[in-house]
């Protein structure tokens, strides 16, 4: 089985879409990734690029799927000696790596900064790899 940290624009993604988790995957990120998701969706419905309904739909898809959440002191921890030595002004983008160092095989995100900002620090894969066995 794989570990795989996804994002909140990843999240939204995979349930904008439909797509199905290859069931030998499992999924993992920060504590706040449904929070996060769901300011996403709060600012679409703001910018009038979704409705309500479809926001909130949307959110209960997100609910419904299975993801292994993490807060603990480890990774808060983790996260601040990121930002810092990074000199990031938010600890956001240093949680998903933080999770990904401690507890995943790599971070699939559809954010080309955070994969920037990702690149040689942790391992990256491809959506695709969260989709199929392999």
């Amino acid at each position: 089985m794989a570990r795989y940290v996804i994002d909140a624009p990843t999240l939204l993604h995979l349930v904008a879409d439909g797509s199905t988790i290859d069931p030998t995957h499992q999924l993992v990120a920060p504590n706040a990734i449904r929070s996060d998701a769901l300011q996403l969706l709060l600012r679409e419905v703001q910018q009038g690029a979704r409705s309500v309904k479809e926001a909130l739909q949307l959110h209960e898809r997100m609910t419904e799927l299975k993801i292994r959440t993490l807060g603990d002191r480890v990774s808060r921890r983790t996260a601040w000696d990121i930002a810092l030595e990074r000199d990031w002004d938010t600890l956001r983008d240093a949680e998903y790596l933080a999770v990904t160092k401690l507890q995943a095989d790599a971070l699939i995100t559809v954010d080309p900064e955070l994969a920037a900002k990702a690149d040689g620090a942790v391992p990256l894969a491809d959506l695709r790899d969260l989709l199929s066995a392999g």
